[in-house]
């Protein structure tokens, strides 16, 4: 069976979009559960692991073919190591010593960081005034998260920079993709099962050395890890994948638009962390500056 994508330009993009956008800002209410049973490495790996399980099942029952393509498969493992290895050590990490509300709206940094990646590192677009602003105007709301120490419990720099690292391996994702992993135009199901293994097969290791830290599991814990593996890992990468190859990787990463509106209001009401005046407005000002950077708001006429 051919693994050539059929003709999709008729198919919307915006649905997968939307779930994408609800799936992983649950994703920070599921890690803070998971974390009562779990080091952030183990609930990488098992996040990996999971996902990895629920794609392979897809992928059997659909009878596609595996990739063998060893250039493929290193590109590949370093998509796995953009989009899961890193950032979920890095955001587990970070929400054992910040809140997933804070962790949530510092996700909204990715579609900045993928246009500094776009415009620093893989040099395909041009600098201009707008993009320039819209980095600044990114980086002040951050600060104006950070202003008041409260919101995040006691200040914890190596939170805020796992956190900073995290969304800046995001970034690189889009691009990345878009330049060496999109133009193959494979199956979206193959590629996503064939980065989340990967992942998880370097990840095992860590989880085996301490991925636990109390075999008294309960339900919510338990329930929460399967969802951010099965959904969060699983399906939503399929559904990424597919969003970059109709929308393109810019419109693509604008996701994180919509994940810090459900991480703050998970977080608020069903685990009932503060919310400070500092964390909306930083977070506004976050959101502001990446749609100015990505070209969705037009300051200039031309």
């Amino acid at each position: 069976m051919s693994q050539n994508v059929p003709n999709k330009k008729g198919d919307s993009w915006v649905p997968t979009y939307i779930a994408l956008g609800v799936i992983w800002g649950a994703s920070f209410l599921f890690i803070e559960r998971s974390l009562t049973f779990l080091t952030p490495a183990g609930v990488a790996f098992l996040r990996c692991a999971l996902g990895a399980l629920s794609l392979w099942s897809v992928l059997i029952y659909k009878r596609m073919r595996l990739i063998r393509d060893p250039l493929l498969l290193l590109q590949l493992w370093v998509m796995g190591m953009l989009l899961n290895v890193l950032p979920g050590v890095l955001f587990a990490f970070a929400q054992e010593r910040v809140s997933s509300i804070l962790a949530g709206i510092m996700n909204a940094l990715t579609p900045i960081m993928s246009v500094i990646m776009i415009l620093l590192v893989f040099r395909s677009e041009r600098l201009s005034f707008e993009r320039i602003l819209g980095i600044v105007l990114g980086f002040f709301g951050v600060l104006v998260l950070l202003s008041v120490g409260n919101s995040i419990g006691e200040f914890s720099l190596s939170a805020i920079l796992a956190l900073i690292l995290a969304v800046t391996c995001y970034g690189a994702s889009y691009p990345f993709s878009s330049k060496y992993i999109i133009p193959r135009k494979l199956q979206p199901e193959v590629l996503a099962t064939t980065q989340v293994t990967l992942a998880a097969f370097t990840l095992l290791p860590f989880f085996l050395y301490h991925g636990v830290t109390s075999y008294e599991i309960s339900v919510d814990a338990l329930l929460s890890i399967l969802a951010l593996g099965i959904l969060g890992t699983g399906v939503a990468y399929i559904w990424n994948f597919r969003n970059v190859e109709l929308a393109g990787p810019s419109l693509a990463s604008t996701v994180t638009y919509l994940t810090p509106l459900v991480a703050v209001a998970l977080g608020f009401f069903l685990l009932g962390e503060p919310l400070t005046w500092n964390e909306p407005i930083g977070g506004l000002i976050v959101l502001l500056g990446s749609a100015i950077a990505q070209g969705r708001i037009k300051l200039l006429r031309r």
